[in-house]
């Protein structure tokens, strides 16, 4: 501090006490202007004045002190303030993490996409017999009504009749309950019927050769079945037997490409013979496991088309014994009484093994499935209940009865 003792050596004493005394003088008439008496003017100068005079020094204290810190101050010390600021100042709050959307079971699924077919079919007869005391025949007809109307179909209708009738007249059927019971079990029949397995171990190449009208959504059905037989293990190859339809072949492509699986293809125009032909060579050439043969969207009451499809399956079985090992036809579940009027017409034509449904999340007309193995005798192989790429479900009889009946 020897700067401080110079500073202090070099000071004109004389002068600041000529400046002193010239603050106490002005600062005695502020204060006697402000009504201070007379008697206590020097006193009251003087103070003021050293109060005024320590409040300077202290400030000049500070800053110097101020200046002394920040000249010592290390990097480490820097980084230390920082964190303490930043731990003085408060925690934003975290944003809540969206909920997982809840995974659908199997069944919440089936009951979502039959939604409509429930409401019309099940929905209607709770209707009616809730709050009923007696069932008798008005109570039958108007449930012989119902079930016509939700596409079963007047020889399926009449059997469900004709067994709560048998029932009724046993004394059997003499609650809503029981009427309800006794529908399940009926539906479960009809569609429990003795049957084909589909087995796709039965034959090496297995080769599925399907049919269906335009617009049914045959080839996205092939590419959903190939995507399943596919991660199921499965090699597939996939024969674009629709040479007709523009961009059927291309539409088809995409498919293989999203299940890796290879695709037999043609030009457009060509020969469907001869694409079944070579997509028979390729999969028994390259050991494939299955086969999946597209076919042209047949109008089913042309009789010369229909033909070409008995030629087709003539080719497959002259080049691969047997084949082809199912024939599958796929429906439009939302055409209702037409889909089955289709599925006699090709079951003539080509002997079906089995039927894909599809769209049936999107109609209230799913009693055709019940219509359509009560009086075809084949089964339903798959149902479609949704757009996504495992939305196209093998069917399950005993499933499809009970989402229908559970009003949870």
């Amino acid at each position: 501090m020897e700067w401080v003792e110079k500073w202090i050596g070099m000071l004109n004493w004389v002068a600041v006490v000529e400046w002193l005394n010239g603050c106490v003088t002005d600062l005695s008439g502020l204060l006697a202007s402000a009504g201070v008496p007379e008697e206590y003017l020097t006193l009251a100068a003087f103070g003021t004045l050293y109060l005024g005079v320590t409040l300077v020094v202290l400030f000049l204290a500070l800053i110097l002190l101020k200046i002394f810190r920040r000249a010592k101050k290390t990097p480490a010390d820097s980084e230390l303030d920082q964190e303490e600021k930043v731990a003085e100042e408060p925690e934003p709050e975290p944003e809540p993490e969206p909920e997982p959307e809840p995974v659908l079971g199997l069944f919440e699924r089936f009951k979502n996409g039959l939604a409509k077919t429930q409401s019309s079919l099940v929905g209607r007869v709770d209707s009616l017999l809730r709050g009923r005391t007696a069932i008798d025949e008005d109570l039958i007809e108007e449930l012989e009504e119902i079930l016509i109307t939700a596409d079963l179909g007047m020889s399926t209708t009449q059997l469900l009749i004709d067994s709560l009738e048998s029932s009724r007249t046993r004394g059997e059927l003499e609650t809503p309950d029981q009427v309800r019971q006794l529908l399940m079990e009926e539906l479960e029949k009809i569609l429990n019927f003795e049957s084909k397995p589909l087995d796709l171990d039965r034959a090496t190449p297995f080769v599925m050769m399907v049919v269906g009208v335009n617009g049914v959504g045959k080839t996205t059905t092939i590419g959903k079945l190939a995507n399943q037989f596919a991660k199921d293990g499965k090699k597939v190859i996939l024969g674009a037997g629709d040479t007709f339809r523009a961009a059927a072949a291309e539409q088809l492509q995409i498919w293989g490409d999203r299940a890796d699986v290879e695709v037999v293809s043609h030009a457009e125009g060509a020969d469907p013979s001869a694409v079944a032909f070579d997509a028979a060579k390729a999969a028994v050439a390259r050991k494939a496991d299955v086969l999946l043969l597209d076919t042209a969207g047949r109008l089913h009451t042309k009789v010369n088309l229909m033909e070409e499809l008995k030629k087709i399956r003539r080719v497959l079985d002259r080049e691969i014994p047997g084949a082809p090992h199912e024939v599958l036809l796929v429906l439009d579940a939302t055409t209702g009484q037409n889909a089955l009027i289709q599925a006699k017409l090709f079951n003539d034509a080509v002997a079906l093994d089995g039927i894909a449904l599809t769209k049936l999340d999107g109609t209230a007309k799913g009693g055709i499935v019940v219509a359509i193995a009560a009086e075809l005798q084949v089964p339903v192989r798959f149902v479609g209940i949704g757009e996504q790429l495992d939305d196209l479900r093998p069917f399950d009889a005993e499933m499809f009865v009970s989402v229908l009946f559970d009003t949870k």
